[in-house]
């Protein structure tokens, strides 16, 4: 889809997810033919001709002024990430780009040693694909412990997080509110296309994951956008069982395109204690996975747990 049908499609998704009720408009009880608000309806709140607005969501028009696009996102209830969203989608049908493809991302020497440095957090550096450009030893024991380790080291053969989230089986074991996760992504990797409509390493991605996974289609179609900072979720780890983790999401000064992702978890808790016991587990190799494995039978959840360390 070209820069004018992604604007005509976010905005034709957006409306018609607004009942007149949300926005106080009155229904008189009758019977509407589209589901959400009518064109005509969304154009009165934003202070527009239905002509024009009609000719945005057809793209036959893509010069709406910043004040236009801003009342239009005030009508549709749009939140700040959601308002700069459209922003970046009537940029893009304004200034027309050919398709290319960017050379493989690369995280820089002092990320690099960023990640090594903070042995005892989980750290995964992802790049605006969500491609998995570095990790440490426990980042992708967490997150991906089934995965090469050293995948990321060679362009070629980056795990690719978003890719993950939707197609393999043991990351959606892991999350065990695994819509809300892929919801994230899905939701991330939306505003990513719509700052950048020229990259066609992230077009070829939309489509593969649309094709191989119903879910993720089905999720793309709604136009939800959504900036991937915090955000909290229960793990089923396969080494040390159920805990809850914070995911962090920093934007790397030198490499804006780039995140760091650190995992955290509630100090004192049993899941702090399960965390630590995983870096422990894989900090040495398969001796000390071992006895984490035999360890991380202990259900930490349990009242009267001995919650220290083994």
């Amino acid at each position: 889809m070209d820069a004018h049908g992604q604007l005509g499609a976010f905005l034709q998704a957006r409306r018609a997810q607004l009942q007149p009720r949300d926005v106080g408009l009155p229904t008189y009880g009758d019977r509407r033919r589209v589901p959400g608000l009518r064109r005509e309806e969304l154009a009165l709140l934003a202070g527009v001709s239905a002509s024009y607005y009609t000719r945005l969501e057809q793209g036959a028009s893509c010069h709406a002024s910043t004040e236009v696009l801003d009342a239009i996102s005030r009508a549709l209830c749009l939140e700040e990430t959601e308002r700069l969203h459209l922003h970046d989608l009537a940029t893009a049908c304004r200034h027309r780009v050919t398709a290319r493809r960017p050379p493989a991302e690369r995280p820089g020497p002092a990320v690099r040693e960023l990640v090594r440095s903070l042995e005892e957090v989980p750290v995964v550096v992802t790049g605006r694909r969500s491609d998995v450009l570095a990790w440490n030893t426990a980042g992708h024991a967490l997150l991906a412990g089934h995965v090469d380790a050293t995948g990321p080291e060679r362009p070629a053969d980056r795990p690719n997080m978003a890719r993950l989230v939707f197609l393999d089986a043991h990351i959606r074991e892991l999350y065990v509110d695994w819509t809300a996760k892929a919801r994230a992504v899905v939701g991330n990797l939306r505003l990513v296309a719509g700052r950048h409509p020229q990259d066609a390493r992230l077009t070829q991605l939309i489509g593969e994951l649309s094709t191989r996974s119903p879910e993720f289609a089905r999720m793309w179609a709604d136009h939800r956008v959504r900036a991937c900072d915090t955000a909290e979720y229960e793990l089923r780890h396969p080494l040390v069982g159920s805990l809850t983790v914070t995911q962090q999401t920093l934007t790397v000064p030198s490499e804006p395109e780039q995140s760091l992702v650190m995992v955290t978890a509630a100090p004192g808790s049993a899941s702090q204690a399960a965390l630590k016991l995983l870096v422990q587990a894989t900090a040495t190799g398969g001796g000390d996975v071992d006895r984490g494995r035999r360890a991380a039978t202990t259900d930490f959840s349990a009242p009267g747990t001995d919650r220290r360390r083994p």
